[in-house]
């Protein structure tokens, strides 16, 4: 009997100096952090989302602007491109055998734009993004395909001439062939860019 009651009183006394402890703990952090207010329980825990990397959309804009702009339809290409067996372009100060080499085959296609199906303001967007991209990677060749316009209102090739006068209004663009048949022939263009990226 003795020893349980002493069990007991000693069990008493480490609850009671377990609380004493527990309240200078809560008194010793009170002091520290000073009066502050309690939470309300709830059960979760809410995290604020990482917000999304801000987009350059002026930029886009600005961009998509200048691609817009930069290629009119109402250029007239007829004045500069030589009569020959087939209608090519190079620009002046560029030599005569350039257009005879790009002929030839003597500069290797690099990349290419296809541009059937699309319409006129379409193909206008899709070939100056092509040629910007293309000046940037520093390519030398291209192949543009306009088609021969055989699927056009009186198979008329609408967008033959206006391609023409697309490449000829970009200065990167130094001379300009119609493709080999192999190649595309009347359907297509091989085209000498100068090849300088960054620009």
């Amino acid at each position: 009997m003795a020893e349980a009651r002493q069990r007991a009183a000693d069990e008493a006394a480490a609850h009671r100096a377990a609380a004493r402890q527990t309240e200078a703990d809560a008194q010793l952090f009170a002091r520290a952090a000073g009066p502050v207010q309690p939470l309300r329980a709830h059960g979760r825990v809410q995290h604020e989302p990482t917000p999304a990397p801000p987009l350059a959309r002026q930029r886009e804009r600005d961009e998509q602007a200048v691609l817009k702009e930069a290629l009119s339809d109402e250029f007239d290409p007829a004045t500069l491109l030589q009569v020959d067996e087939h209608l090519s372009f190079r620009r002046p100060g560029v030599g005569p055998d350039v257009t005879g080499k790009l002929r030839r085959g003597d500069w290797a296609v690099q990349r290419e734009i296809d541009l059937h199906g699309l319409r006129v303001h379409e193909a206008r967007e899709a070939l100056a993004a092509f040629l910007q991209g293309a000046q940037r990677a520093g390519l030398r060749c291209v192949r543009v395909v306009h088609g021969k316009g055989l699927g056009s209102p009186g198979r008329t090739p609408v967008l033959k001439g206006k391609v023409h006068g697309w490449l000829i209004q970009k200065k990167e663009v130094l001379a300009f062939v119609q493709a080999r048949p192999l190649e595309g022939g009347a359907g297509a263009l091989l085209v000498l860019l100068t090849g300088q990226a960054g620009r």
